[in-house]
């Protein structure tokens, strides 16, 4: 959570109450936003009189006596983006276009502190300036606050010849540090030009975390230095890789973009891909995931593609803290995060040195906290904060006392049972993020993926139950937009849950779609946790979210990013007549 004072600021001879935290702004300004459209919304915006100028051919970016090299990227690209982008509101702007006044021809960018790093929880505040006369001001207290409204003063040019919005006043600052998108690129492999695309994306729709699930059993596409068979052998090709270039350009152009990449290497679960290069160490590896005639509880895995570390044989931790040290070596970044989800008994058990262990009146549960008190310690010892999926202490089955897991050193990732996950997380003291599979998953909805599948045989209905999708149904945009991640919490708990993100797992989803399935979905998540999802009265905002999201997304097709469309065009150009005034039974 992001905490700042209350603040009064003057501004056009009113006064703009600026309550900061999570409830939503108010302020008594006779500002209206509605004829120009910002996406994420932006948490104070002033304008008295909706009015807009010319932006001057010779218009440039400046940052005064101010040096720091994402900054200047930064400033390249958006003075690039604004002079040739040319946008055509789908719906023209309300406001009054005056060429009395010179053309803006500066935007003056002030940082006060160019040396805070890209870390959770970095201050990401801003206020913008654009005056009728004089150039326009744009203040952080950091390069990714400046980024943030580099972002938003770019959404405020439009046009051929290019106009600007004047006379208002921005004060933005988001409600949550960390808001983000997973991506796994262990099911189906996605092209460097992908993932900086979707880094791209996630920038300008003011989100800061690219969480990069990089290895799972079905392939290991990073080429680890100091354990180059694991991408040689587990990959699925040499051309379908990851090597340290690659890393390092995906991780300056994430700082370029104010963007962290946090990496996964998931374990001890989901390491199939790990025994083409070590079989010795994996469990059930290249076995078949559901056995014929066994039950649901006697699978090998929760879905085809087995295999799980053996916490019983030294060479597993000789081979995994290499592969710890050399990602902790790509990824500057302060969070690492290690997996521990979906540990299924059955993997262990097909081990014969783990038979024996149980045979003795030891459980699973000891042996994971086997594997966590042999690996933990050693991420620590990195100066990582380790980042679990939930399962490793709420798993129904196989889990660690949370004695092992000092909260001061471990955030946890909720992903089932929604509000009640979180409930629990933050109730045992640990810090959250939310990716809550009911609201957050963005592969839900689109059928199951395995083969040979009797239930979609079925004459009487169109669909086979839950379509067919364990988290079905697909989450639309507004289901999205609606989901309060700290709902039922008290302020101490909810102080405790970082933000979320949206996670697209790749079992149907390669590059041919990768953007429709994130995008604008994705952006609805963005504003929720950047200015909430309500207005200045409490209400719910989506129905007038819906128009700005038909406008950002057309925004975002013409800068190249292949977001699906949330209504037709018809819709936008008939303001308020696709919406429904009753509510559905």
């Amino acid at each position: 959570m992001v905490n700042k004072k209350s603040m009064f600021l003057p501004f056009f001879n009113s006064i703009l109450i600026i309550s900061i935290g999570r409830a939503v702004l108010s302020f008594p300004i006779s500002a209206v936003e509605s004829s120009i459209q910002v996406w994420p919304k932006p948490r104070a915006f002033s304008w008295p009189q909706p009015q807009a100028t010319l932006l001057s051919s010779t218009f440039t970016i400046s940052a005064p006596n101010q040096t720091h090299i994402h900054l200047s990227s930064a400033i390249k690209r958006y003075l690039n983006l604004i002079q040739t982008e040319h946008h055509i509101p789908l719906v023209p702007p309300v406001l009054n276009f005056t060429t009395s006044t010179p053309p803006l021809q500066t935007l003056l960018v002030f940082v006060l502190d160019l040396t805070a790093p890209i870390h959770h929880n970095v201050n990401e505040y801003y206020t913008l300036t654009i005056p009728t006369r004089g150039p326009a001001n744009l203040t952080a207290e950091t390069v990714w606050g400046a980024m943030r409204g580099l972002e938003t003063f770019s959404q405020l040019v439009w046009g051929d010849p290019l106009r600007v919005a004047v006379g208002l006043y921005i004060w933005d600052a988001p409600l949550f540090g960390h808001r983000g998108v997973m991506l796994d690129t262990s099911r189906n492999y996605y092209p460097v030009e992908d993932i900086l695309r979707t880094i791209g994306a996630v920038s300008v729709n003011k989100m800061n975390v690219f969480h990069w699930h990089i290895t799972d059993s079905h392939s290991f596409p990073l080429l680890v230095p100091s354990e180059p068979d694991l991408a040689a052998k587990g990959s699925y090709g040499p051309d379908m890789l990851y090597t340290s270039d690659d890393v390092n350009k995906i991780v300056q152009f994430g700082l370029d973009h104010g963007v962290r990449i946090i990496p996964e290497i998931d374990s001890p679960a989901h390491t199939g891909s790990w025994a083409e290069a070590y079989l010795d160490i994996v469990t059930c590896a290249n076995m078949f995931w559901w056995p014929a005639g066994s039950m649901w509880e006697g699978r090998l895995a929760s879905e085809p593609g087995t295999g799980h570390l053996n916490p019983l044989n030294p060479k597993t931790y000789q081979v995994l803290k290499r592969v710890i040290n050399d990602v902790a070596t790509l990824f500057p970044e302060p969070f690492y995060h290690a997996g521990a989800d979906e540990i299924i008994p059955g993997c262990w058990k097909a081990d014969p040195a783990i038979q024996s262990f149980l045979s003795n009146g030891r459980t699973l549960s000891q042996l994971l906290e086997i594997f966590v008190n042999s690996t933990f310690p050693y991420i620590v010892s990195l100066n990582r904060t380790v980042v679990y999926w939930e399962d490793v202490i709420l798993d129904g089955n196989i889990k660690v006392p949370t004695t092992a897991l000092p909260p001061e050193h471990t955030i946890l990732q909720t992903w089932n049972n929604g509000h009640k996950n979180t409930k629990k997380i933050v109730s045992s003291g640990y810090r959250a993020i939310v990716s809550s599979a009911d609201f957050y998953y963005l592969d839900c909805g689109h059928g199951g993926f395995v083969g040979n599948d009797s239930q979609y045989d079925n004459q009487t209905s169109g669909s086979s139950g839950n379509g067919g999708s364990w988290c079905a149904p697909f989450k639309t945009w507004q289901t999205i937009y609606d989901y309060d991640i700290t709902y039922g919490l008290s302020k101490e708990e909810a102080n405790l849950v970082l933000g979320g993100e949206v996670a697209l797992w790749s079992e149907q989803a390669d590059p041919a779609v990768l953007d429709a399935r994130i995008w604008p979905r994705a952006s609805a998540m963005a504003e929720t946790l950047w200015s909430g999802n309500r207005d200045e009265t409490g209400k719910k905002r989506y129905a007038e979210a819906t128009d700005r999201l038909n406008e950002w997304r057309y925004r975002m097709v013409q800068r190249g990013i292949g977001a699906e469309p949330i209504q037709p065009l018809w819709c936008i150009r008939n303001p308020g007549m696709c919406n429904t005034v009753q509510p559905f039974a």
